[in-house]
């Protein structure tokens, strides 16, 4: 496929690291399965819609395949992707903690979920503003036998800057041991994408989201 490169050869070094999110948003299921071949194991989608039409449902995926939705959730869709994802890694505020456990009561389910959290404090990114904040959901989901809480996301600042990178990424990291110190369950910080996975992997990143590197550029 054109701008396709094989997983092992894009994210190098990665292996023995951090999990890979292979984020295929906006490609087709071709490249999808061209991914898996070559080893991925679990892709990263924004759009609840893009997920659901592009994915087989739970159970019905090539063994091994999971699905996370990586992307802001918004109320009106959190049934849809709790039908479908394996995990929502985008979980930004207590109402929609409260909308995921309604709804999983209704369906039957649990949903594994991540919080995330807006390191670098852009106005237009998604994501819970404060430690604080972060940290009072998190003992709001001890009230949710639905949620399974796993850990922490972020997304590096906008324009790729160095510094910029490592104190979002270093910040981050303390919040995410703060988290632990109270939820020992506790284990995933999820930062880095194509452009700086190097960065956060140096600040303890265990899963890593990368498109560009595996896909090539969306059309």
């Amino acid at each position: 496929m054109t701008g396709y490169l094989s997983v092992s050869n894009a994210v190098h070094g990665v292996n023995d690291k951090a999990t890979i999110v292979a984020v295929s948003k906006f490609h087709p299921y071709e490249a999808v399965m061209d991914a898996y071949n070559e080893g991925a194991r679990i892709f990263g989608e924004n759009r609840v819609q893009e997920m659901r039409e592009k994915f087989p449902p739970k159970g019905e995926r090539p063994e091994g395949m999971k699905v996370f939705l990586i992307g802001q959730l918004q109320r009106n869709k959190v049934r849809k992707a709790i039908e479908w994802a394996d995990r929502i890694e985008s979980v930004d505020s207590l109402p929609l903690i409260e909308k995921i456990e309604n709804e999983c009561i209704s369906l039957g389910s649990d949903i594994d979920i991540l919080l995330e959290f807006n390191s670098s404090g852009e106005e237009n990114k998604s994501g819970f503003r404060t430690e604080e904040e972060l940290l009072d959901a998190s003992e709001h989901i001890k009230n949710c036998p639905h949620i399974h809480l796993l850990g922490i996301m972020t997304v590096g600042p906008l324009g790729g800057d160095e510094e910029k990178n490592r104190i979002a990424f270093s910040r981050t990291r303390e919040l995410y041991l703060t988290l632990k110190d109270r939820n020992p369950s506790v284990s995933v910080l999820s930062m880095g994408m194509s452009g700086d996975w190097q960065t956060a992997l140096e600040y303890g990143s265990d899963e890593v989201r990368i498109g560009t590197a595996i896909f090539g550029e969306r059309k």
